[in-house]
Protein backbone atom coordinates (compact mmCIF):
# COMPACT_ATOMS: atom_id res chain seq x y z
CA UNK A 1 0.00 0.00 0.00
CA UNK A 2 0.82 3.29 -1.08
CA UNK A 3 2.17 6.02 1.82
CA UNK A 4 1.09 9.64 1.76
CA UNK A 5 4.90 10.57 1.10
CA UNK A 6 5.32 8.19 -2.05
CA UNK A 7 2.49 9.59 -3.76
CA UNK A 8 3.12 12.91 -6.24
CA UNK A 9 0.72 15.52 -5.26
CA UNK A 10 2.11 18.34 -7.39
CA UNK A 11 3.57 16.33 -10.38
CA UNK A 12 5.52 17.86 -12.81
CA UNK A 13 3.75 19.72 -15.62
CA UNK A 14 5.42 21.75 -18.43
CA UNK A 15 4.25 25.15 -17.80
CA UNK A 16 3.43 28.08 -20.37
CA UNK A 17 6.12 30.01 -18.92
CA UNK A 18 8.57 27.24 -20.34
CA UNK A 19 7.71 27.95 -23.89
CA UNK A 20 6.92 32.02 -23.65
CA UNK A 21 8.82 33.81 -25.74
CA UNK A 22 9.90 36.82 -23.22
CA UNK A 23 10.80 35.95 -19.42
CA UNK A 24 8.03 35.80 -17.86
CA UNK A 25 7.48 37.66 -14.63
CA UNK A 26 5.34 37.15 -11.67
CA UNK A 27 4.61 39.35 -8.91
CA UNK A 28 5.18 37.03 -6.46
CA UNK A 29 7.48 33.77 -6.29
CA UNK A 30 8.08 31.45 -3.21
CA UNK A 31 10.62 28.82 -3.51
CA UNK A 32 9.87 25.81 -0.99
CA UNK A 33 6.47 23.67 -0.52
CA UNK A 34 7.29 22.27 2.95
CA UNK A 35 4.34 23.78 5.21
CA UNK A 36 6.05 27.25 5.34
CA UNK A 37 6.47 27.98 1.83
CA UNK A 38 2.76 26.67 1.13
CA UNK A 39 1.06 28.99 4.24
CA UNK A 40 2.92 32.21 2.40
CA UNK A 41 1.32 30.80 -0.52
CA UNK A 42 -1.95 30.30 0.30
CA UNK A 43 -2.40 33.69 2.77
CA UNK A 44 -1.22 35.52 -0.57
CA UNK A 45 -3.55 33.65 -3.23
CA UNK A 46 -6.34 34.67 -0.09
CA UNK A 47 -5.90 38.27 -0.46
CA UNK A 48 -5.68 38.37 -4.07
CA UNK A 49 -2.38 38.33 -4.77
CA UNK A 50 -1.11 35.98 -7.71
CA UNK A 51 1.40 33.66 -6.35
CA UNK A 52 3.49 30.48 -7.61
CA UNK A 53 5.80 27.81 -5.80
CA UNK A 54 8.44 26.17 -7.23
CA UNK A 55 9.54 22.91 -5.64
CA UNK A 56 12.43 20.75 -6.36
CA UNK A 57 10.00 17.63 -5.11
CA UNK A 58 6.93 16.88 -6.25
CA UNK A 59 5.69 15.10 -2.98
CA UNK A 60 5.00 15.81 0.97
CA UNK A 61 8.10 15.23 3.20
CA UNK A 62 9.37 11.93 4.06
CA UNK A 63 8.94 11.11 7.38
CA UNK A 64 7.41 12.87 10.28
CA UNK A 65 9.63 16.06 10.46
CA UNK A 66 7.70 18.31 12.50
CA UNK A 67 4.83 16.92 14.62
CA UNK A 68 3.96 19.78 17.19
CA UNK A 69 2.15 23.15 16.34
CA UNK A 70 0.98 25.06 18.74
CA UNK A 71 -1.90 26.75 19.68
CA UNK A 72 -0.64 29.96 17.67
CA UNK A 73 -0.30 28.35 14.43
CA UNK A 74 -3.55 26.27 14.72
CA UNK A 75 -5.04 30.16 14.92
CA UNK A 76 -3.02 31.24 11.53
CA UNK A 77 -3.55 27.93 10.02
CA UNK A 78 -7.39 27.91 10.54
CA UNK A 79 -7.50 31.56 8.28
CA UNK A 80 -5.70 29.78 5.94
CA UNK A 81 -8.10 26.95 5.81
CA UNK A 82 -6.53 23.94 7.04
CA UNK A 83 -7.29 24.29 10.84
CA UNK A 84 -9.46 21.97 11.58
CA UNK A 85 -8.24 19.40 9.33
CA UNK A 86 -5.20 19.76 11.25
CA UNK A 87 -7.23 19.49 14.51
CA UNK A 88 -9.77 16.39 13.36
CA UNK A 89 -6.46 14.55 12.69
CA UNK A 90 -4.15 15.55 14.92
CA UNK A 91 -3.82 14.33 18.39
CA UNK A 92 -4.29 17.25 21.25
CA UNK A 93 -2.08 17.83 24.19
CA UNK A 94 -2.20 19.92 26.81
CA UNK A 95 -0.11 17.53 29.87
CA UNK A 96 3.38 17.19 30.11
CA UNK A 97 5.89 14.73 32.36
CA UNK A 98 9.44 14.93 33.58
CA UNK A 99 11.04 12.42 34.59
CA UNK A 100 14.33 11.85 36.65
CA UNK A 101 15.84 8.59 36.14
CA UNK A 102 13.12 6.04 36.73
CA UNK A 103 11.08 8.26 38.73
CA UNK A 104 8.44 11.22 37.39
CA UNK A 105 9.50 14.32 39.23
CA UNK A 106 6.59 16.42 38.64
CA UNK A 107 3.92 17.59 35.40
CA UNK A 108 2.55 20.86 34.00
CA UNK A 109 -0.62 22.08 32.00
CA UNK A 110 0.44 24.01 29.09
CA UNK A 111 -2.89 25.68 28.75
CA UNK A 112 -4.09 25.91 32.74
CA UNK A 113 -7.19 28.70 31.20
CA UNK A 114 -9.77 27.77 29.58
CA UNK A 115 -11.99 30.05 26.77
CA UNK A 116 -9.88 29.25 24.01
CA UNK A 117 -10.98 27.81 20.86
CA UNK A 118 -7.74 25.59 19.88
CA UNK A 119 -5.43 23.18 22.26
CA UNK A 120 -2.06 24.35 23.67
CA UNK A 121 -0.79 21.47 21.14
CA UNK A 122 -1.62 18.99 18.34
CA UNK A 123 0.66 16.14 17.60
CA UNK A 124 0.30 15.93 13.87
CA UNK A 125 3.08 14.19 11.27
CA UNK A 126 4.29 17.36 8.69
CA UNK A 127 3.30 15.27 5.76
CA UNK A 128 -0.09 14.91 7.24
CA UNK A 129 -0.18 19.30 6.96
CA UNK A 130 1.30 19.19 3.85
CA UNK A 131 -1.06 17.21 2.68
CA UNK A 132 -4.08 19.55 3.63
CA UNK A 133 -2.30 22.56 2.37
CA UNK A 134 -1.84 21.34 -1.28
CA UNK A 135 -5.51 20.39 -1.20
CA UNK A 136 -6.71 23.82 0.15
CA UNK A 137 -4.16 25.46 -2.88
CA UNK A 138 -6.64 23.22 -5.27
CA UNK A 139 -9.67 24.07 -3.85
CA UNK A 140 -8.38 27.95 -4.33
CA UNK A 141 -7.22 27.15 -7.74
CA UNK A 142 -10.94 25.59 -8.48
CA UNK A 143 -12.24 28.75 -7.25
CA UNK A 144 -9.80 31.11 -9.72
CA UNK A 145 -7.51 31.99 -6.99
CA UNK A 146 -4.06 33.25 -8.76
CA UNK A 147 -2.01 30.44 -7.09
CA UNK A 148 0.45 27.41 -8.59
CA UNK A 149 2.74 25.20 -7.77
CA UNK A 150 5.11 23.55 -9.56
CA UNK A 151 7.07 20.47 -8.67
CA UNK A 152 9.94 19.65 -9.93
CA UNK A 153 11.38 22.83 -10.68
CA UNK A 154 14.43 23.91 -8.90
CA UNK A 155 16.39 26.70 -8.80
CA UNK A 156 19.49 26.83 -10.05
CA UNK A 157 20.56 30.77 -10.02
CA UNK A 158 19.27 33.68 -8.39
CA UNK A 159 20.20 36.89 -9.62
CA UNK A 160 19.01 40.04 -7.43
CA UNK A 161 18.33 43.86 -8.64
CA UNK A 162 16.62 46.64 -7.53
CA UNK A 163 13.39 45.77 -8.68
CA UNK A 164 13.57 42.57 -8.91
CA UNK A 165 14.84 38.95 -8.64
CA UNK A 166 15.53 36.51 -11.93
CA UNK A 167 15.86 32.81 -11.31
CA UNK A 168 17.11 30.05 -13.01
CA UNK A 169 15.02 26.85 -12.99
CA UNK A 170 15.90 23.31 -14.21
CA UNK A 171 13.16 21.36 -14.88
CA UNK A 172 12.48 17.52 -16.34
CA UNK A 173 12.04 19.19 -20.05
CA UNK A 174 15.30 21.54 -18.75
CA UNK A 175 15.68 24.99 -18.14
CA UNK A 176 14.20 28.01 -18.22
CA UNK A 177 14.24 31.00 -16.39
CA UNK A 178 11.76 33.35 -14.58
CA UNK A 179 11.72 36.87 -12.97
CA UNK A 180 9.88 37.85 -9.72
CA UNK A 181 8.63 41.55 -7.99
CA UNK A 182 9.20 39.29 -5.02
CA UNK A 183 10.97 36.17 -3.77
CA UNK A 184 10.40 34.43 -0.65
CA UNK A 185 12.86 31.51 0.42
CA UNK A 186 11.17 29.20 2.41
CA UNK A 187 13.06 26.20 1.12
CA UNK A 188 14.53 24.86 4.30
CA UNK A 189 17.70 24.82 6.51
CA UNK A 190 19.88 23.51 3.32
CA UNK A 191 18.28 26.67 1.65
CA UNK A 192 19.78 26.67 -2.13
CA UNK A 193 18.55 30.66 -2.45
CA UNK A 194 20.44 31.17 0.71
CA UNK A 195 23.55 29.24 -0.92
CA UNK A 196 22.98 30.80 -4.30
CA UNK A 197 23.17 34.45 -2.82
CA UNK A 198 26.41 33.62 -0.56
CA UNK A 199 24.15 34.31 2.59
CA UNK A 200 25.11 31.81 5.31
CA UNK A 201 23.87 31.53 9.27
CA UNK A 202 25.37 33.03 12.60
CA UNK A 203 25.26 31.40 16.11
CA UNK A 204 25.95 28.33 17.68
CA UNK A 205 25.95 24.94 16.51
CA UNK A 206 26.31 21.42 19.40
CA UNK A 207 27.84 18.46 19.47
CA UNK A 208 25.76 16.15 20.45
CA UNK A 209 23.93 13.77 18.72
CA UNK A 210 20.13 12.13 18.72
CA UNK A 211 18.27 9.55 17.47
CA UNK A 212 14.98 10.14 15.88
CA UNK A 213 12.84 7.44 15.25
CA UNK A 214 9.12 7.29 13.89
CA UNK A 215 7.53 3.78 15.56
CA UNK A 216 3.84 2.43 14.87
CA UNK A 217 2.95 0.50 18.01
CA UNK A 218 -0.08 0.13 19.98
CA UNK A 219 0.23 0.87 23.92
CA UNK A 220 -0.81 2.76 26.55
CA UNK A 221 0.91 5.57 27.00
CA UNK A 222 -1.29 8.28 27.29
CA UNK A 223 -1.51 11.62 25.07
CA UNK A 224 1.10 13.34 26.66
CA UNK A 225 4.64 14.91 26.16
CA UNK A 226 6.90 12.66 28.38
CA UNK A 227 10.62 13.80 28.51
CA UNK A 228 13.46 12.02 31.00
CA UNK A 229 16.61 12.52 32.40
CA UNK A 230 19.24 10.02 32.67
CA UNK A 231 16.85 7.38 32.02
CA UNK A 232 17.82 3.56 32.93
CA UNK A 233 16.75 2.79 29.20
CA UNK A 234 19.58 5.27 28.20
CA UNK A 235 21.83 5.89 30.98
CA UNK A 236 23.73 9.45 31.11
CA UNK A 237 21.50 10.86 27.98
CA UNK A 238 17.80 11.91 27.50
CA UNK A 239 14.72 10.49 25.88
CA UNK A 240 11.26 12.15 24.58
CA UNK A 241 7.95 10.00 23.58
CA UNK A 242 5.03 11.62 21.73
CA UNK A 243 2.17 10.54 20.64
CA UNK A 244 1.14 11.06 16.87
CA UNK A 245 -1.93 9.89 14.91
CA UNK A 246 -2.14 6.65 13.11
CA UNK A 247 -0.74 4.63 16.05
CA UNK A 248 2.40 6.49 15.24
CA UNK A 249 5.35 7.65 18.21
CA UNK A 250 7.95 9.67 17.84
CA UNK A 251 11.31 8.99 20.20
CA UNK A 252 14.07 10.93 20.39
CA UNK A 253 17.32 9.45 22.04
CA UNK A 254 20.44 11.50 23.35
CA UNK A 255 23.13 9.84 21.89
CA UNK A 256 26.26 12.09 22.75
CA UNK A 257 29.19 13.06 20.52
CA UNK A 258 31.51 11.30 18.50
CA UNK A 259 28.87 8.62 16.79
CA UNK A 260 28.75 6.43 13.55
CA UNK A 261 25.85 8.20 12.19
CA UNK A 262 25.40 5.64 9.73
CA UNK A 263 25.61 2.91 12.09
CA UNK A 264 23.70 4.20 14.60
CA UNK A 265 20.89 4.58 12.36
CA UNK A 266 20.71 0.74 10.93
CA UNK A 267 18.12 -0.88 12.68
CA UNK A 268 20.09 -3.73 14.74
CA UNK A 269 21.42 -0.94 16.20
CA UNK A 270 17.96 0.97 16.69
CA UNK A 271 15.83 -2.11 17.61
CA UNK A 272 17.78 -3.21 20.89
CA UNK A 273 17.51 1.22 22.15
CA UNK A 274 13.73 1.16 21.32
CA UNK A 275 13.04 -2.31 23.69
CA UNK A 276 15.40 -1.16 26.67
CA UNK A 277 12.82 1.50 26.30
CA UNK A 278 9.64 -0.13 25.30
CA UNK A 279 9.96 -2.96 27.04
CA UNK A 280 10.76 -6.24 25.26
CA UNK A 281 7.59 -7.85 24.63
CA UNK A 282 6.36 -4.62 23.10
CA UNK A 283 5.51 -4.89 19.15
CA UNK A 284 6.58 -1.70 16.88
CA UNK A 285 7.90 -1.51 13.68
CA UNK A 286 10.29 1.20 12.39
CA UNK A 287 8.59 4.29 10.08
CA UNK A 288 11.36 6.44 10.03
CA UNK A 289 14.44 6.86 11.33
CA UNK A 290 17.25 9.98 11.35
CA UNK A 291 20.12 10.93 13.12
CA UNK A 292 20.09 15.15 13.85
CA UNK A 293 22.81 17.32 15.96
CA UNK A 294 21.72 21.19 17.01
CA UNK A 295 22.15 24.44 15.44
CA UNK A 296 20.55 28.01 17.02
CA UNK A 297 21.50 29.89 14.04
CA UNK A 298 20.17 32.67 11.98
CA UNK A 299 20.29 35.02 9.20
CA UNK A 300 21.86 38.49 10.30
CA UNK A 301 18.96 39.32 8.15
CA UNK A 302 16.16 38.08 6.52
CA UNK A 303 15.56 40.56 3.71
CA UNK A 304 17.78 41.10 1.08
CA UNK A 305 15.96 43.64 -0.96
CA UNK A 306 13.40 41.70 -3.60
CA UNK A 307 14.82 38.40 -1.69
CA UNK A 308 13.07 37.85 1.87
CA UNK A 309 13.69 34.27 3.64
CA UNK A 310 11.18 32.73 5.99
CA UNK A 311 11.29 29.48 8.22
CA UNK A 312 13.67 27.51 8.51
CA UNK A 313 15.84 29.06 5.52
CA UNK A 314 16.12 31.85 7.72
CA UNK A 315 16.56 30.57 11.13
CA UNK A 316 17.40 27.33 12.71
CA UNK A 317 16.64 26.12 16.63
CA UNK A 318 16.85 22.42 18.51
CA UNK A 319 13.83 20.83 18.01
CA UNK A 320 13.15 20.99 21.79
CA UNK A 321 10.09 23.22 22.09
CA UNK A 322 8.76 23.10 18.96
CA UNK A 323 9.93 26.44 17.93
CA UNK A 324 10.66 25.57 14.17
CA UNK A 325 7.80 25.09 12.32
CA UNK A 326 5.71 27.11 14.89
CA UNK A 327 8.32 30.33 14.33
CA UNK A 328 7.62 29.49 10.05
CA UNK A 329 4.26 30.24 10.79
CA UNK A 330 4.29 33.66 12.37
CA UNK A 331 7.13 34.33 10.03
CA UNK A 332 4.55 34.30 7.05
CA UNK A 333 1.55 35.40 9.28
CA UNK A 334 3.68 39.04 9.47
CA UNK A 335 5.04 39.03 6.08
CA UNK A 336 2.05 38.83 4.17
CA UNK A 337 -0.48 41.47 4.90
CA UNK A 338 2.81 43.64 4.06
CA UNK A 339 3.58 42.56 1.09
CA UNK A 340 0.47 42.70 0.32
CA UNK A 341 0.11 46.39 0.76
CA UNK A 342 3.80 47.12 -0.50
CA UNK A 343 2.54 45.31 -4.04
CA UNK A 344 -1.07 47.54 -3.73
CA UNK A 345 1.26 51.02 -3.29
CA UNK A 346 -0.70 51.51 -0.18
CA UNK A 347 2.95 51.42 1.79
CA UNK A 348 6.55 52.18 1.02
CA UNK A 349 8.52 48.86 1.04
CA UNK A 350 10.11 50.06 3.72
CA UNK A 351 7.33 48.48 5.75
CA UNK A 352 9.04 45.45 4.67
CA UNK A 353 11.82 46.12 7.08
CA UNK A 354 9.63 45.88 9.85
CA UNK A 355 9.16 42.00 9.03
CA UNK A 356 13.05 42.21 9.07
CA UNK A 357 13.03 43.68 12.54
CA UNK A 358 10.20 41.77 14.06
CA UNK A 359 11.04 38.83 13.04
CA UNK A 360 14.70 38.52 13.93
CA UNK A 361 13.52 39.49 17.25
CA UNK A 362 11.61 36.22 17.26
CA UNK A 363 14.25 34.43 16.16
CA UNK A 364 16.71 35.54 18.69
CA UNK A 365 14.24 34.80 21.26
CA UNK A 366 13.60 31.31 20.17
CA UNK A 367 17.11 31.12 19.78
CA UNK A 368 17.68 31.65 23.43
CA UNK A 369 15.22 29.56 24.65
CA UNK A 370 16.25 26.59 22.40
CA UNK A 371 20.08 26.90 23.53
CA UNK A 372 19.41 27.36 26.96
CA UNK A 373 17.12 24.28 26.69
CA UNK A 374 20.05 22.33 24.98
CA UNK A 375 22.91 23.42 27.50
CA UNK A 376 20.48 22.08 30.50
CA UNK A 377 19.39 18.62 28.80
CA UNK A 378 23.08 18.27 27.69
CA UNK A 379 25.66 19.52 30.26
CA UNK A 380 28.77 21.02 29.12
CA UNK A 381 30.80 20.53 32.10
CA UNK A 382 30.93 18.53 35.74
CA UNK A 383 29.21 21.30 37.68
CA UNK A 384 26.23 21.70 34.82
CA UNK A 385 26.06 18.52 35.81
CA UNK A 386 25.62 18.83 39.04
CA UNK A 387 23.36 21.72 39.25
CA UNK A 388 20.71 20.35 36.80
CA UNK A 389 20.48 16.76 38.70
CA UNK A 390 20.08 19.12 41.78
CA UNK A 391 17.15 21.01 40.36
CA UNK A 392 15.88 17.60 39.12
CA UNK A 393 15.75 16.33 43.08
CA UNK A 394 14.42 19.43 44.21
CA UNK A 395 11.47 20.15 41.60
CA UNK A 396 9.77 16.60 42.87
CA UNK A 397 9.38 18.00 46.20
CA UNK A 398 9.49 22.02 45.79
CA UNK A 399 7.67 23.84 43.37
CA UNK A 400 10.12 26.91 43.61
CA UNK A 401 12.76 24.36 41.59
CA UNK A 402 10.40 23.54 38.63
CA UNK A 403 10.88 26.66 36.08
CA UNK A 404 14.42 26.11 36.78
CA UNK A 405 13.32 22.59 34.89
CA UNK A 406 14.31 23.00 31.57
CA UNK A 407 13.28 20.24 28.78
CA UNK A 408 12.21 22.70 25.92
CA UNK A 409 10.46 26.05 26.79
CA UNK A 410 7.45 25.24 24.38
CA UNK A 411 6.58 27.41 21.47
CA UNK A 412 4.58 30.69 22.45
CA UNK A 413 3.99 33.48 20.29
CA UNK A 414 6.42 36.45 20.20
CA UNK A 415 4.70 39.76 21.50
CA UNK A 416 6.70 42.28 19.26
CA UNK A 417 7.71 44.63 21.72
CA UNK A 418 9.48 47.94 21.27
CA UNK A 419 8.36 47.19 17.15
CA UNK A 420 8.23 50.92 15.49
CA UNK A 421 4.76 49.89 14.43
CA UNK A 422 3.25 49.64 17.64
CA UNK A 423 1.78 52.96 18.94
CA UNK A 424 1.92 53.79 22.81
CA UNK A 425 -0.14 52.49 25.26
CA UNK A 426 -3.16 54.15 26.02
CA UNK A 427 -5.77 51.67 28.52
CA UNK A 428 -4.81 52.25 31.83
CA UNK A 429 -5.75 49.08 34.03
CA UNK A 430 -5.28 46.88 30.75
CA UNK A 431 -3.89 43.24 30.90
CA UNK A 432 -0.23 43.14 29.42
CA UNK A 433 -1.09 40.18 27.19
CA UNK A 434 -2.89 42.53 24.81
CA UNK A 435 -0.44 45.28 25.20
CA UNK A 436 0.90 46.71 21.84
CA UNK A 437 2.73 44.41 19.93
CA UNK A 438 1.32 41.24 21.34
CA UNK A 439 -0.82 38.77 19.27
CA UNK A 440 -4.60 38.33 20.12
CA UNK A 441 -5.58 36.14 22.53
CA UNK A 442 -8.92 34.28 22.24
CA UNK A 443 -12.09 34.41 24.06
CA UNK A 444 -15.40 33.01 24.08
CA UNK A 445 -17.41 35.01 22.14
CA UNK A 446 -21.37 34.45 21.44
CA UNK A 447 -21.80 30.57 20.35
CA UNK A 448 -18.05 31.05 18.79
CA UNK A 449 -14.46 32.09 20.00
CA UNK A 450 -13.34 35.90 19.01
CA UNK A 451 -10.25 35.71 16.74
CA UNK A 452 -12.66 33.65 13.89
CA UNK A 453 -14.66 37.56 14.06
CA UNK A 454 -11.07 39.29 13.40
CA UNK A 455 -10.80 38.95 9.47
CA UNK A 456 -7.96 39.07 7.50
CA UNK A 457 -7.40 42.97 7.60
CA UNK A 458 -7.28 45.57 10.00
CA UNK A 459 -9.83 45.63 12.71
CA UNK A 460 -11.18 48.56 14.89
CA UNK A 461 -12.47 46.43 18.05
CA UNK A 462 -14.10 48.10 20.45
CA UNK A 463 -16.01 46.92 24.09
CA UNK A 464 -18.10 48.83 25.52
CA UNK A 465 -17.63 51.96 23.78
CA UNK A 466 -18.62 54.11 20.66
CA UNK A 467 -16.63 54.83 17.46
CA UNK A 468 -17.85 54.85 13.64
CA UNK A 469 -18.61 51.39 11.71
CA UNK A 470 -15.84 52.08 9.10
CA UNK A 471 -12.83 54.20 9.08
CA UNK A 472 -11.19 55.18 5.78
CA UNK A 473 -7.43 56.40 6.23
CA UNK A 474 -4.01 55.79 3.93
CA UNK A 475 -6.46 54.24 1.41
CA UNK A 476 -7.36 51.06 3.82
CA UNK A 477 -10.61 50.42 4.80
CA UNK A 478 -10.71 49.07 8.89
CA UNK A 479 -14.45 47.94 9.67
CA UNK A 480 -15.34 47.62 13.38
CA UNK A 481 -16.21 44.84 15.48
CA UNK A 482 -18.01 45.92 18.10
CA UNK A 483 -18.46 44.25 21.70
CA UNK A 484 -19.93 44.90 25.04
CA UNK A 485 -19.51 42.98 28.06
CA UNK A 486 -22.91 41.44 27.57
CA UNK A 487 -21.39 39.20 24.73
CA UNK A 488 -18.18 37.78 27.98
CA UNK A 489 -20.34 34.63 28.50
CA UNK A 490 -17.41 33.37 30.85
CA UNK A 491 -15.60 36.72 31.86
CA UNK A 492 -12.19 36.33 29.30
CA UNK A 493 -12.80 39.04 27.53
CA UNK A 494 -13.28 41.23 30.25
CA UNK A 495 -10.01 39.77 31.97
CA UNK A 496 -7.65 39.71 28.73
CA UNK A 497 -8.89 43.09 26.60
CA UNK A 498 -10.31 44.93 29.70
CA UNK A 499 -8.57 44.49 32.60
CA UNK A 500 -9.59 47.04 35.05
CA UNK A 501 -10.79 49.58 32.38
CA UNK A 502 -14.61 49.62 31.74
CA UNK A 503 -13.87 49.96 27.91
CA UNK A 504 -11.82 49.49 25.72
CA UNK A 505 -10.78 50.14 21.78
CA UNK A 506 -8.33 47.91 19.90
CA UNK A 507 -6.27 48.42 16.70
CA UNK A 508 -5.69 44.97 15.73
CA UNK A 509 -3.21 44.31 12.38
CA UNK A 510 -4.05 41.48 9.74
CA UNK A 511 -1.77 39.01 11.59
CA UNK A 512 -3.97 39.81 14.61
CA UNK A 513 -1.65 41.40 16.72
CA UNK A 514 -2.27 44.78 18.81
CA UNK A 515 -1.18 47.73 17.17
CA UNK A 516 -2.52 50.10 19.23
CA UNK A 517 -5.49 50.20 22.53
CA UNK A 518 -6.94 53.24 24.06
CA UNK A 519 -9.67 53.71 26.35
CA UNK A 520 -12.24 55.34 24.39
CA UNK A 521 -12.60 56.08 20.49
CA UNK A 522 -10.20 58.94 19.33
CA UNK A 523 -10.24 59.29 15.63
CA UNK A 524 -7.19 61.33 15.13
CA UNK A 525 -5.16 58.62 17.30
CA UNK A 526 -6.42 55.59 15.77
CA UNK A 527 -5.68 57.35 11.95
CA UNK A 528 -2.36 57.94 13.66
CA UNK A 529 -2.07 54.25 14.61
CA UNK A 530 -2.86 52.76 11.31
CA UNK A 531 -0.43 55.16 9.96
CA UNK A 532 2.23 53.82 11.89
CA UNK A 533 0.91 50.74 12.20
CA UNK A 534 2.34 50.72 8.51
CA UNK A 535 5.16 52.23 8.28
CA UNK A 536 3.88 55.64 7.48
CA UNK A 537 4.48 57.70 10.51
CA UNK A 538 6.49 57.45 13.94
CA UNK A 539 6.14 58.53 17.21
CA UNK A 540 9.46 61.12 18.27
Amino acid sequence: MKRIFDTPLYPYARSKDQDAEHVPRHKVIVVGAGPVGLAAAIDLAQNGVPVVVLDDNDKVSFGSRAICFAKRTLEIADRLGVGQPMIGKGVQWNLGKVFFGDRKVYDFNLLSEAGHQFPAFVNLQQYHIETYLVQRIRSLQAGGAPIEIRGRNRVTAVQPHDSHATLSVDTPDGPYTLEADWLIACDGAGSAIRALMGLDFIGRVFEDNFLIADVTMEADFPTERWFWFDPPFNSGQSALLHKQPDGVWRIDLQLGRDIDKTAEKAPEKVIPRLKAMLGEDTRFALEWVSIYSFQCRRMARFRHGRVIFAGDSAHQVSPFGARGANSGFQDTDNLIWKLKLVLEGLAKDSLLDSYDAERVAAAEENILNSARSTDFITPKSDISRIFRDAVLDLSEHHAFARPLVNSGRLSLPTVYDGSALNSADQLPGGNAVTRPGAPCPDAPLGDGFLLSHLGRGFTLLTINADAPELIQEAGIAIPRLALTTEADRTGALVDRYLGTAASAVYLIRPDQHVAARMETFDEAAIRSALRRAIGQEYDT
